[in-house]
Order: structure tokens, then sequence, then C-alpha cells
């Protein structure tokens, strides 16, 4: 056996490994985006599987943003006091490869039992605190749109409840799926009246590439249909980490009527380094936007603390008092300091 053979053998046997660690699936739709003679194709690399998901680094956790330690009962994760998350299932379309969810989700993974779900139900019937349902998992969008419906028209039921929001990477992955019934089961969550309630579609997407032309068909279906969309995304190195890669994905956003939400930094999940940007990266990349392009490109950066901490803002500033306490000094987007002076502080 040559060189080059135990090379591929070698290779194979272990993406093996990882598949028997962590769910693969790519969807029909994706791996006809995937260009096969391009090493550092940005759809390849956040779906299918590299041998880099062995290595295990210091402060990686299974749990790296700590669901576990806020879930009372199975399906539910209640960290914020208004709002909480709903886990339906533990599969999805597609498996990214940074998946903060990694170690709970795939093929074999339990969604909610029909007593688990009403348990969970009763509970936020039971929390009049709690104005909004995030439904994740795995993928809401994966269930078939019956129970979808049935799901949302529950919660529709629920007098508190303000906002049904949900987590998907389906319209962009599997376009197909956003069908009229899975639209008129989103459209349910918003009560009998239809005016109850919002739901609002939170969209996963990380690079310009994945919005061809079924993707934007499926998220201009979901549009007109009056369900509002916001996108949200993962700073991912080799995928995203440039100035124009950033801004590419937040104009294919905003182009199809998706306002840019959150910037996620990458979360300490196994296995994951080598997708690992740092933070002072993060925020360079961040004021490269600022002043260059729309106010409607500009998502929050968002560092969600490990050890279940909860999610914060993490830059860059514009703006810090001046240490002669004369008011603050403010930074332009090119860079130059300003003095503000701040005229109310004698008020405040």
């Amino acid at each position: 056996m040559g060189a080059e053979e135990r090379d591929r053998d070698g290779h194979i046997a272990a993406l093996k490994q990882v598949a028997a660690q962590f769910a693969v699936a790519v969807t029909p739709h994706l791996q006809a985006q995937i260009d096969p003679a391009d090493p550092a194709d940005p759809i390849a690399r956040q779906f299918l599987p590299d041998a880099a998901e062995l290595v295990t680094h210091p402060h990686e956790a299974a749990d790296p943003i700590g669901d576990e330690a806020h879930s009372p009962l199975p399906g539910i994760v209640h960290r914020y006091p208004d709002r909480l998350l709903l886990k339906l299932v533990n599969v999805c379309p597609v498996y990214c490869r940074f998946c903060f969810r990694r170690e709970t989700v795939g093929p074999g993974s339990r969604g909610l039992t029909a007593g688990q779900l009403d348990a969970a139900i009763a509970y936020i019937a039971d929390h009049p605190e709690v104005w909004e349902v995030i439904l994740t998992g795995g993928d809401p969008l994966i269930v078939s749109p019956r129970r979808l419906k049935s799901v949302l028209q529950r919660l529709a039921a629920i007098p508190h409840l303000g906002v049904i929001r949900l987590h998907s990477r389906v319209p962009v992955v599997d376009p197909e799926r956003v069908s009229p019934a899975l639209i008129d089961a989103l459209k349910s969550g918003r009560g009998a009246e239809g005016r109850d309630k919002a739901v609002w579609l939170l969209l996963h997407a990380n690079h310009e590439r994945e919005f061809v032309a079924p993707a934007r068909e499926a998220i201009a279906r979901l549009v007109d249909a009056g369900i509002p969309v916001l996108g949200q995304s993962v700073l991912l190195a080799g995928v995203n980490d440039t100035p124009e890669a950033l801004a590419g994905l937040f104009r294919a956003m905003v182009r199809n009527r998706v306002k840019p939400h959150y910037l996620h930094h990458g979360d300490l999940a196994r296995g994951t380094a080598h997708f690992r940007v740092s933070l002072g990266r993060g925020q360079a990349l961040m004021r490269s936007l600022r002043g260059r392009h729309s106010g409607l490109m500009q998502p929050t950066y968002i560092l969600d603390i490990p050890g279940g901490h909860g999610k914060v803002p993490v830059g860059p500033l514009y703006a810090a008092p001046r240490a002669d306490g004369q008011g603050w000094e403010v930074t332009d987007p090119w860079g130059c300091t300003h003095l503000y002076a701040d005229p109310a502080a004698d008020r405040s």
C-alpha cells in the first residue's frame, strides 16, 4: 500500500470516528451547493465532518452554555425571567460541525413524548412571567406541519404569552420544507383571531452562498405570509471571518428581507477549536462594518458566557468616560476620537 492510499484510509478512519461521536447529515440541496474543487468551500466546512473534531481542547465542554443547569424538566430551558426555550426535537435536517448542542442531537436522540410535551406546556402556563417561548432543538421546522400546528395552537392559547419564536436552518438547508402547510402552521401561532400573538422566525445562516434561488424563494414565502424573519450567524474561522465575508452575508440577508440580529461568538463545544476566532478579532470585524455598510447590516455581537450565565454583547465599544471626568471620548467609524461633553450628565 502506497503512502497516498495509507493517508486516504487514515482520513476515512478518522471521519468514521467523528461520525461515531457526532451526528452527520447533509441535505441534497446543500450537497448541490458544495464546490468539490474548492478545498476551502464555506458550505463544506460548515457541514462535512473533519478529523479536527476529534481534538478536544481545554475549556471545551459537552454543555458549553449550561443548558442543563436551567432545565427544570425535559424540553424546557428557563434561563431568563420573561422567556424560555422549548426543545421539541433533538434532530435536524443537517448537523453543523460547530453546534453547541452536538452532544445531544442526532439520529436516535429522543424528542419529547406526549406526556413530556404536556408537562412542558403546563410549565409555561403556570409561569405568568414568561412572555416569549422560543422553539428550538434540534430544528423545530423538521416537525411535521400538523404536529407543529398543534403545538403552536396550544401555546397561542396561553394568555400571558406575547411572542412565539422559532430558530431554524430549514429555509436555507432544505427550502422545499417551507410549504403552504408549514406556513399555515406558523400562522396558527398568532392565535384564534390571527393577531393575539407575534410569531417570529430566526434564520441561521453563515455565508452569502447559502442564499441560492430556492432558499431566497423559501424566505420570500415566509415574509410574504407575514412571518417576520431575523438572522443569526456564528463567527467561524474559514467561513465568514473576514470583513468581505461578513458584509456579503449580511447584505444577502437584508436583500432577502432578513434583519441580521445576532452574530454569535463561537461556543466552547467539544471538537470545535478549528472554527474559533478570538474576541479581539471578532470586535475588529464588527468595527469594519460600522460606517462602511448600512445600519440594517449591523447585528449585535454576542457571547454566551460559559457555565449558563447568559448572553451579553461584547462590543466593540465606541464611547468611554474620560479619565479626567470631563465628558466622554467617542471613537468614530474611521478610528478618530472626539470629545463628547455629555451636557445631561449633571441631571442624571
